[in-house]
């Protein structure tokens, strides 16, 4: 395989460059104190390489997210109050408006506010004070974006189970169910039988793919789960119960063979998890 040829560019050139040429090596020419100058190896970096230098920060409106998410869960954004406007946060966070439009639209999103006209950005829900104690406020951002990959990928892989109906995977699938119920008898947290089960109707698709992909993010699936099985168990033993009825109506919609149903019940169970983080003490 032949390396990507060579392009020698000053810095004004860059942004051009990537754009135009996404697989060359663009070498910068550096300003040197000492005469001469000359063109810097040292400095060389693919397109691919930069794209993956930057992939490794976190997004600005993540943080944005996060401080307000933050001073909600603290009161420091009082419930039914205010948030300052846009302009305001972006001069108090050093950023620029649009990167707080982004923050606040995920916000509303996750129904923590709402625009009400001539009132600006109400704080309508405050999420349990205890939800720092399971993951940090730093972590969030990641878990609901976890939360929205695995609506979809999740649901078709409900879909493709009741499809399959292998009758050793329902076997298994109702196995799951039933640990699940024990271990909210013996009021435990579940994290694990709970990813276990989920892991059973990646598994009951017949497509190894589905199974693997769980289980390289099974971290952050986990962290998910624990975070919204811990709130639960704070509160009260009904929120629980609302939780395993939503994983009795997965299994009995794949046990009947009916792909829609399966569907449709995943894909519902896993974004009521995802609000469920926060919902209220």
């Amino acid at each position: 395989m032949h390396p990507p040829p060579k392009v020698f560019a000053g810095t004004g050139q860059i942004k051009k460059l990537r754009r135009a040429q996404p697989d060359v090596n663009i070498f910068v020419k550096l300003k040197s104190r000492q005469p001469g100058g000359g063109w810097a190896r040292n400095v060389t970096r693919t397109n691919r390489q930069a794209k993956t230098a930057t992939t490794g920060k976190r997004k600005l409106s993540d943080r944005v997210f996060e401080h307000i998410l933050g001073q909600v869960i603290s009161g420091g954004f009082a419930l039914n109050a205010r948030l300052p406007t846009e302009t305001e946060l972006a001069h108090q966070l050093g950023v620029s408006r649009p990167v707080v439009r982004e923050a606040l639209q995920r916000l509303r999103d996750d129904g923590l506010i709402e625009s009400r006209q001539g009132s600006g950005s109400i704080v309508v829900r405050r999420p349990d004070g205890a939800m720092p104690a399971f993951a940090p406020i730093a972590s969030i951002a990641d878990i609901q974006r976890c939360f929205v990959f695995r609506r979809a990928v999740e649901g078709e892989a409900a879909a493709l189970a009741a499809h399959h109906r292998a009758p050793r995977a329902l076997e298994r699938l109702r196995h799951a169910l039933a640990a699940l119920e024990l271990a909210i008898e013996q009021r435990r947290v579940g994290t694990d039988e709970d990813f276990a089960f989920h892991l059973t109707v990646a598994e009951a698709t017949g497509n190894r793919f589905f199974a693997s992909t769980l289980a390289a993010i099974r971290e952050q699936i986990a962290t998910g789960i624990r975070v919204n099985r811990n709130l639960s168990l704070k509160q009260s033993q009904a929120r629980i119960a609302v939780v395993q009825r939503e994983h009795r109506a997965i299994c009995d919609a794949i046990c009947a063979g009916d792909e829609d149903a399966a569907r449709r019940a995943m894909r519902a169970h896993v974004e009521h998890a995802r609000l469920r983080m926060f919902e209220g003490g």
